[in-house]
C-alpha cells in the first residue's frame, strides 16, 4: 500500500487533519458549538465552489468564506433565543450559493463530488504541504491560548470572574475553527467535516474527565478514524469517507455505553 505515493501523501496529509480535528474537537464539543461546526462545513462548500468559479484553489476559496462566517455566525451566540433559526437561514443561503457557483462554473460535476465527499486519495504534493502549514498554525495557536482557552471552554463565568479576555479567546477559537473545517474537509469532505470535528470530542468526553486525557483520546479516535479508513478504502475501493464515518459513530455509542455502564454501576 505504501508503494503508492498517493498513499503517502494521503496518509501524512489525514495525520495532520485528525489531530487537528481531533484537537479543535474537545474545544468545539465543551463550548457546544456541534451545530456551527456543521453550519461552517456548508459554508466551506460555498467557498470552495466560489473558488472554482473564480480560478483560485476549492481550499483558498473554502478558508476565505469560512474565516469571514465564523466570526459572523459566532457572534449569534449571544442570542440563544434566535441562534438555531438564524443558523439554519445560513446554512440554507449557503448551500444555494455553492449550488449556483457550481452550476455557473465550467467545471465538470466530479469537482462537487470532490467537495462534498473529499478526495484524500488523489491529493497533490503541493497540497500535501498547504494542508500541513494549516494543521501546524493551527496547533501552534492552540499550544499558546491553551491553558485560557481551556479555562473559558470549561468554565466560562469562572473565566469572566477572572478578568479573561473571553471575547478575543472566542474569536481566536472561532478562527482556529474554521480553519478546521477547510482542513477537515480535504479527507471527509465540507458535508461530513462535522463528524471528525465532533464525534471523537464528544467520545472522549464520556470515557475521561480532563483535558489532556480528553484531548489524547479525540486524537487518537481521529487517527484511528482515518488511518483505518484509508486502509480499508485502500482494500475495498469503497468511499473512505464512510469509513472514517462509520468508525466514529460506533466509537461515539461504545463511549455511551461505557458512560451508563457506569451510571448504573
Amino acid at each position: 500500500m505504501f508503494g503508492y505515493e498517493f498513499m503517502r501523501q494521503a496518509f501524512v496529509a489525514s495525520t495532520f487533519i485528525a489531530i487537528t480535528a481531533g484537537l479543535v474537537g474537545v474545544f468545539v464539543v465543551s463550548r457546544n458549538m456541534s451545530f456551527l461546526s456543521h453550519t461552517l462545513s456548508e459554508i466551506g462548500f460555498a467557498g470552495a465552489s466560489f473558488g472554482i468559479l473564480v480560478g483560485i484553489s476549492p481550499l483558498a476559496g473554502m478558508i476565505l468564506f469560512t474565516l469571514i462566517s465564523s466570526i459572523a455566525v459566532g457572534s449569534l451566540s449571544s442570542e440563544s433565543s434566535r441562534r438555531e433559526a438564524s443558523i439554519s437561514a445560513i446554512s440554507s443561503l449557503f448551500i444555494g450559493l455553492g449550488i449556483l457557483f457550481l452550476s455557473l462554473s465550467s467545471e465538470s460535476s466530479s469537482y462537487a463530488t470532490n467537495i462534498l465527499f473529499g478526495s484524500i486519495v488523489g491529493i497533490s504534493g503541493h497540497e500535501v504541504k498547504q494542508l500541513l502549514i494549516l494543521a501546524l498554525f493551527v496547533i501552534f495557536i492552540f499550544i499558546i491560548f491553551y491553558k485560557p482557552l481551556s479555562f473559558d471552554s470549561f468554565d466560562h463565568l469562572g473565566a469572566q470572574a477572572a478578568g479573561l479576555k473571553t471575547r478575543f479567546l472566542s474569536i481566536a477559537f472561532l478562527v482556529t475553527l474554521a480553519l478546521s473545517v477547510s482542513i477537515g474537509a480535504q479527507i471527509v469532505g465540507s458535508l461530513l467535516v462535522f463528524v471528525l470535528l465532533t464525534l471523537p470530542g464528544a467520545t472522549a468526553k464520556y470515557l475521561v474527565h480532563t483535558v489532556p486525557k480528553m484531548i489524547m483520546v479525540s486524537v487518537g479516535l481521529s487517527l484511528a478514524g482515518v488511518w483505518l479508513g484509508l486502509y480499508l478504502a485502500f482494500i475495498t475501493n469503497w468511499p473512505v469517507t464512510f469509513f472514517i464515518s462509520t468508525f466514529e459513530v460506533i466509537a461515539y455509542f461504545c463511549g455511551l455505553t461505557y458512560k451508563n455502564w457506569k451510571l448504573n454501576h
